[in-house]
């Protein structure tokens, strides 16, 4: 998620290196992997020209990296702030994070993550970014589950919710619209109560169909 340095880009840390890494997330979300160069991130950064090979003497993988880390590990520290909400809160929560993403780089930025997903022809990249990914996933199903919603229920929101919320991004900036975002936002909350409703009406029924006469319990495998 970028929210966090797309909104904090002007207070970058002192130190060099870090500069780079947070200048390389914010061309990330807005330029793509691509159009990403070291020469970009050193102007962006303000760090001297000498550095950048000093830092990151794997090249530009290592340093887009360092920078999806970033973005990740912001995003889920920025999830925090949610723990123990309702379930609703949180997706509206969730999408908050990712209207201002939109609404304060007037649709011209995104998701870092996706952007390397999308054009890296790197196996290690490509699986950081899954990583990435699978850890907001994860993330998400947790609150979930801690705000009331079975384990099934909350890992199958969460992955909608994500996959859902990274599509609405995309089509939102190639349009230059917050519809199609706003769309996908309305369906995300209005969905989020059912999936819960959904789950616990499902458990009622095996638990039922279980205890009905005739039926027979499943044994644990010996």
């Amino acid at each position: 998620m970028t929210v966090v340095i797309v909104k904090g880009s002007e207070r970058m840390a002192g130190d060099s290196r870090q500069r780079m890494i947070e200048s390389a997330a914010v061309l990330l979300a807005k330029r793509g992997l691509q159009a990403t160069a070291f020469s970009d991130v050193i102007e962006r950064s303000g760090a001297p020209r000498g550095s950048i090979y000093h830092h990151f003497p794997g090249g530009k993988d290592e340093l887009v990296d360092a920078a999806i880390d970033l973005a990740g590990d912001r995003a889920l520290r920025v999830l925090d702030a949610v723990e123990g909400r309702p379930p609703t809160e949180i997706t509206g929560y969730f999408l908050d994070l990712w209207r201002a993403v939109l609404v304060r780089s007037r649709l011209t930025a995104g998701c870092a993550v996706l952007a390397v997903t999308v054009a890296t022809d790197s196996p290690e990249l490509l699986g950081h970014a899954a990583a990435i990914f699978r850890a907001w996933r994860g993330r998400l199903a947790e609150l979930y589950a801690t705000g009331g919603m079975s384990p099934g229920a909350a890992t199958r929101l969460a992955a909608t919710v994500v996959a859902a919320t990274e599509g609405a991004v995309v089509v939102s900036r190639a349009e230059q619209s917050l519809e199609p975002f706003e769309e996908v936002a309305g369906a995300l909350l209005a969905m989020t109560p059912a999936f819960g409703s959904a789950a616990q009406r499902a458990e009622r029924a095996s638990e039922q169909a279980e205890g009905a006469p005739g039926v027979r319990r499943r044994q644990p495998a010996q």
